[in-house]
């Protein structure tokens, strides 16, 4: 396949996070940069879009156009197969996280995109930041002493409405497929796969074992409130606590733990604060990469984009251990507060969560092994 001088490209997705793609694609677009040929989604636009063409489907787009690069937005059950019929058309593909839904379609992925010779990019944002290269040199540099621990904490809050809006939303199957729409899985992915590749995991031969501590306080499948915890083949361990059911929202964060220091990343600002005892922190910000972008240079230049899918193995050893593991155990009602919004909405929060994620990272532990009473009494 030639690449074309401007560059074809095509968004499956346009809602949602398809959203923000398109908004950038219509911006390289009008300048030029790109020749956004081809929209894909069973809801269009209600008003046309510079003339871009509209289908409801993939397979409608390829029959009528051969694009270059192929950015896949929609329902993360779907994305293995969309990605899957964008390489055999001969595009290079950019796919949303998680780039499948489970390890038997991830290591089929990996394989068709190293038959047709062709770049994967998976959509972990992260991985596009400076903050990491910055982190990982530091830690190489000694600037924490010995590595003894890489941990990830995330403390979100998701409301009824975000559970209403698909389908597939929560789920851990849907119709017989697998969907593992968890909180390690879905909305706090970018926690895992930044502490993995923070801790030079990303391959699938780099993570060795994987335990799970999952429950749910929402009325769905899949888990909200959850630890899990990866064995890694250079020894080391890596322990991510999240939930979904927070009374104090905040961003998530990494953390390098060493024998004579702490770095943290906070990867959603591309912010690092690396402290050492008996100095003041040490505060840096970072440049971010677009990852369409990089993956556009990658398929310009031949070079290695930053996040491809070989680089999301690790992530999906973990996956794989989530949505092989047994069902997320239900934390009783009494340990939940309701909240109300003013536009209707409501959530459940579980007062002193963020307490046990902290102490999940601090100490290693899963919630069951702190003797947490919500955690031990769950069913």
């Amino acid at each position: 396949m030639t690449i074309t001088p401007v560059p074809r490209v095509a968004l499956v997705g346009v809602h949602g996070y398809g959203a923000n793609h398109l908004d950038r694609l219509v911006t390289r677009h009008r300048r030029g940069e790109v020749d956004l040929v081809a929209l894909a989604d069973p809801a269009p636009l209600a008003e046309p879009l510079d003339g871009v063409p509209q289908f409801d489907a993939l397979d409608d787009v390829l029959a009528v156009q051969a694009p270059d690069v192929v950015v896949v937005s929609t329902p993360l059950h779907t994305h293995a197969d969309l990605a899957s019929r964008a390489l055999r058309a001969g595009a290079h593909v950019l796919v949303e996280k998680p780039a499948t839904a489970d390890l038997p379609s991830f290591e089929a992925l990996l394989a068709l995109a190293a038959e047709r010779e062709r770049w994967v990019q998976v959509g972990f944002q992260s991985l596009g930041s400076a903050a990491l290269q910055h982190v990982r040199r530091r830690v190489a540099e000694g600037r924490i002493g010995e590595v003894t621990g890489y941990s990830a904490a995330g403390c979100w809050l998701r409301t009824r409405a975000y559970y209403d809006r698909a389908p597939w939303a929560g789920r851990r199957r849907l119709a017989g497929r697998v969907v593992a729409d968890g909180a390690l899985t879905n909305p706090l992915a970018h926690a895992v796969a930044t502490v993995l590749a923070v801790a030079g995991a990303q391959r699938l031969e780099d993570v060795t074992g994987v335990e799970t501590d999952l429950f749910h306080v929402n009325d769905i499948e899949a888990d909200d409130t959850s630890v899990a915890r990866a064995r890694l083949v250079s020894g080391h361990e890596v322990v991510v606590a999240v939930t979904l059911a927070a009374t104090d929202v905040g961003e998530p964060f990494v953390t390098v733990t060493g024998t004579g220091g702490t770095i943290r990343l906070h990867y959603a600002a591309d912010v690092v604060v690396e402290e050492v005892p008996g100095r003041p922190p040490l505060v840096t910000r970072h440049q971010r990469t677009d990852l369409v972008d990089d993956l556009l240079r990658a398929v310009r230049t031949g070079e290695r984009p930053l996040s491809p899918i070989e680089d999301a193995g690790g992530f999906a050893r973990v996956q794989d251990a989530v949505v092989n593991a047994p069902a997320p155990r239900r934390i009783d009602p009494r340990f939940l507060r309701r909240v109300e919004f003013g536009d209707g909405d409501v959530g459940l929060q579980l007062p002193g969560v963020e307490e046990a994620v902290q102490r999940a990272v601090t100490e290693g532990k899963t919630f069951t092994e702190l003797g947490l009473e919500w955690a031990v009494t769950a069913r």
